[in-house]
């Protein structure tokens, strides 16, 4: 898949991983300018969970090679990234409670076509309805992530139907990697987006933490409270694997500073500009 000649962007590299600290609007403009040359980008995230399995298995690694902006699902992320030096803003931290609005309006605003795959069933259509009634103009269909591997072919040609500009793949971390790099060449899509419980949060489904919380970096606590038996070993058990990366960053933490002043003397140009050079 060959790079756009859209953004060029900063890659931070921490914890093992490159990630991107970019704002809403970056990525909103950076999906425009895909859509604009009909390309097809993958977009993905990262935050702790994904980095955990990312050092783990060799798939969301080769997933994660694919994607041409991994913007950060995490304060930790934003935090540890501020504690090796770098100038990284909040704004910087986008997480789709936070994104959905401002793409749904874009799109809406646009005329993109968009695509929900995932969530039980009903779930996401509920989700769209929602969605509908705020935006009414919005172009979305939806369709529920319980198919066997024998429903895959009807599932790509469903998509392909529709012909999304946007393709939100919300399954669950590793599935959803999975699935994109899997089918990568017959999703017939601008912009792929792995989009999680998206969906899920929209419809009701799963009680969305108070923005309070996600600005604090709370929202791991929120959700652990309200679903212990499913994420009790995400929040309290995966992080502790990751302590050799924080140790390794530490180590390097001068040279993680200057680049961090390098970043910093390109920031105007890497965080929030479109078309800006790569570092």
């Amino acid at each position: 898949m060959k790079n756009p000649t859209a953004h060029s962007l900063c890659r931070n590299s921490f914890l093992g991983i490159e990630v991107h600290f970019v704002t809403i609007w970056v990525l909103n403009s950076f999906i425009a300018e895909v859509i604009s040359r009909d390309e097809r980008q993958i977009i993905a995230n990262h935050n702790l969970h994904s980095i955990y399995l990312y050092h783990r298995d060799s798939k969301m690694r080769q997933f994660y090679m694919q994607a041409y902006i991994i913007h950060a699902d995490s304060m930790p992320l934003l935090y540890w990234g501020r504690v090796l030096g770098y100038p990284i803003q909040k704004s910087q931290r986008v997480t789709y409670v936070d994104w959905i609005h401002p793409l749904m309006a874009r799109a809406e605003a646009e005329g993109w076509r968009v695509f929900y795959l995932g969530g039980r069933p009903g779930v996401a259509a509920r989700a769209a309805e929602r969605l509908k009634e705020r935006y009414p103009q919005l172009v979305i269909q939806t369709r529920h992530g319980y198919f066997s591997p024998e429903e895959n072919d009807a599932v790509l040609e469903e998509i392909a139907d529709f012909q999304p500009n946007v393709l939100m793949v919300g399954m669950g971390m590793p599935r959803q990697e999975h699935w994109v790099l899997d089918n990568l060449e017959r999703i017939q899509a601008n912009a792929i987006l792995t989009a999680g419980a998206c969906f899920d949060y929209i419809a009701g489904a799963i009680p969305t933490p108070p923005r309070w919380m996600g600005r604090m970096g709370l929202e791991w606590l929120y959700r652990l409270l309200t679903e212990p038996r499913r994420l009790w070993r995400r929040y309290l058990v995966e992080p502790w694997f990751l302590l050799p990366y924080f140790v390794k960053d530490l180590l390097a933490i001068r040279q993680h500073r200057q680049r961090a002043r390098q970043w910093h003397d390109q920031s105007t140009k890497c965080k929030s500009e479109p078309g800006s050079k790569n570092n």
